[in-house]
């Protein structure tokens, strides 16, 4: 593993801290672009609650796609580094009143909504400042997914989205409205999906939504099925890229979009996923009575997933050579659930050896909490080392 990392120049890093493989990062959208390019009004909107550093928003945003924020500090970090305005979309189940009024002063793409109350805010606002808010609305589908229960999202118990029994009389009610334009319908059934068949079962639920609205002579422009494609966990150095083919093809084939409609994605842990580790050094080896354990400095603060969901990341000692030996990987946070794994087989390691937790590049250092006063970890581009 030492070739895939300047093992060198982290020796000289503070740890902990993040690095970010730019080249496998323009990789990833390239492929991205690749394969969306071939369908006809196909656009990727990158979802930025999965990493919003900034060096990795410039890479992203020069590829021209839009930006799927959920926070008004979203919509102000991607505005900061050029996403175009007119390429944001706005979800989110709880948005604030400053939060809809910075987004409809920027003049947005469209907001996500989620609930009749938010579209009602939405208008009341947008007449105020004499302006008409595009608005999309987030049905939720009632699938279930091959996922984590934590990050299911699609069910009908989620908090997530409007009943699709609800879906003509609220989009009626937004047709009344002076303030609100309705111009499409948003999904997003969940994360960390890699059977195709949770997508072609969107696919066939959004078949159904759609002819039963042109009965009620109801039109979209516009279909956004969300993000939710994972990423290979196990094996990072043999799946670095996911198969964004086998992801657009699905949705090409099986989705039947309506002559003029555009097909929008939000996609995140599959863009910046595995192009990102965290790195941490070796404190201290402790023999226990039956495990031994390397403690490593970083913690939950830093990489919280494991405590959060029990989420799997491949654990490396790259600056070792040795013979494996079985261990629990351990944080300093003073918490039980501080423990990146247990039982797992690395190098044998030591004081001071660097350790690489890998697929961090979503979902790490943006969830990243100053608990026990720690500080917040740096994130490292090729770049910048």
């Amino acid at each position: 593993m030492k070739g895939l990392f300047p093992i060198d120049k982290f020796k000289k890093i503070q740890t902990p801290f993040y690095y970010y493989d730019t080249d496998l990062l323009h990789r990833t959208l390239h492929a991205i672009t690749t394969e969306a390019n071939k369908h006809e009004g196909f656009i990727v909107h990158y979802a930025i609650k999965a990493n919003a550093n900034p060096k990795i928003l410039n890479v992203i945003c020069q590829t021209g796609f839009g930006v799927d924020c959920v926070s008004g500090g979203e919509i102000t970090r991607a505005c900061s580094v050029g996403f175009p305005t007119n390429k944001i979309v706005f979800a989110g189940v709880g948005k604030s009143d400053w939060e809809i009024n910075l987004a409809l002063d920027k003049d947005i793409f469209c907001f996500n909504v989620e609930s009749v109350p938010e579209l009602e805010v939405i208008n009341e606002l947008a007449s105020v400042k004499g302006k008409i808010a595009r608005v999309a609305f987030r049905i939720n589908p009632n699938i279930g997914v091959h996922t984590h229960a934590n990050i299911t999202t699609g069910l009908a118990e989620n908090k997530f989205g409007i009943a699709m029994r609800d879906m003509i009389p609220v989009i009626e009610k937004a047709q009344k409205m002076t303030n609100v334009k309705f111009i499409g319908l948003h999904f997003h059934i969940g994360s960390q999906i890699l059977d195709m068949g949770d997508f072609e079962t969107l696919c066939n639920r959004i078949n159904e939504l759609q002819d039963s609205l042109e009965q009620h002579h109801i039109k979209v422009e516009h279909i956004n099925v969300g993000g939710g494609l994972g990423i290979d966990y196990k094996h990072p150095n043999r799946v670095p890229i996911p198969d964004f083919k086998e992801y657009f093809d699905t949705y090409a084939q099986h989705l039947k979009l309506r002559l003029g409609q555009k097909l929008h994605f939000e996609l995140g842990r599959a863009v910046v996923g595995q192009m990102g580790s965290l790195i941490t050094r070796t404190l201290y080896i402790k023999q226990g009575t039956a495990k031994q354990f390397v403690i490593v400095d970083a913690g939950m603060t830093d990489l919280i997933r494991p405590a959060l969901y029990q989420a799997y990341h491949k654990i490396e000692n790259i600056s070792s050579d040795e013979a494996k030996e079985t261990y629990d990987v351990v944080g300093p946070i003073c918490e039980s659930s501080d423990v990146f794994a247990k039982a797992i087989d690395i190098n044998k390691s030591h004081r001071g050896d660097l350790i690489a937790l890998r697929s961090a590049g979503a979902y790490g250092e943006i969830m990243a909490s100053q608990y026990n006063c720690r500080k917040l970890p740096i994130g490292y581009i090729t770049e910048d080392l």
